[in-house]
């Protein structure tokens, strides 16, 4: 369990195919303090650690995280939004985030907004119940808030900290995200 609050950026140096499935070696400050065996959001996406070798970590995408995710897309050099899985009895800044993307979105619009951002993100309809103004979102690992909510489509405001603390400076119009609809949200949603 998360809270989309980024702890990190971290950097995919090596990718290998390994059947159906991708291994990823990323550089990240807090790799050293990582373990086998323990969770990790990548971009908003659970993977367990696998191996730690100083300042990196290896973790394996299987085909099922490949087919819902941006991950089958990473190369050398992209940038990854890093988090840790929350400590019980911690704070929850954002919200409650399992790690588990339930499809990818796109981003239409990315505009300066008089000192911060507004992010316009294009989803598949089948979502749509899932999102509600004011509500919860997950954005490539980042805890958002959604607003002009329409059938397809959402718009997120992103402040300077988020901005430079994460890899959402470096999204550009047409770029597959990453998205995580609110986990309480989806069991009301159920329950109908």
């Amino acid at each position: 369990m998360f809270t989309g609050i980024v702890e990190a950026i971290g950097t995919v140096v090596e990718v290998i195919p390994t059947g159906a499935n991708l291994t990823f070696w990323i550089d990240a400050p807090i790799s050293p303090d990582l373990k086998p065996d323990q969770s990790l959001a990548h971009d908003g996406a659970c993977l367990t650690v696998e191996d730690v070798q100083g300042s990196r970590h290896r973790v394996t995408a299987v085909r099922e995280t490949l087919d819902k995710t941006i991950l089958g897309t990473w190369q050398p050099g992209h940038r990854v939004n890093l988090e840790r899985s929350m400590m019980l009895g911690g704070r929850i800044d954002g919200h409650l985030v399992q790690g588990h993307v339930d499809t990818t979105g796109t981003c239409s619009q990315l505009i300066a907004a008089d000192g911060s951002w507004e992010m316009t993100c294009i989803f598949p309809t089948q979502f749509s119940h899932l999102v509600i103004e004011k509500g919860s979102i997950c954005i490539n690992g980042v805890s958002l808030t959604a607003f002009s909510v329409e059938e397809d489509r959402l718009t997120v405001a992103i402040i300077p900290y988020t901005w430079t603390h994460t890899t959402l400076s470096s999204l550009r119009t047409g770029r597959p995200v990453n998205l995580e609809f609110d986990l309480l949200g989806k069991y009301v949603a159920r329950l109908r």
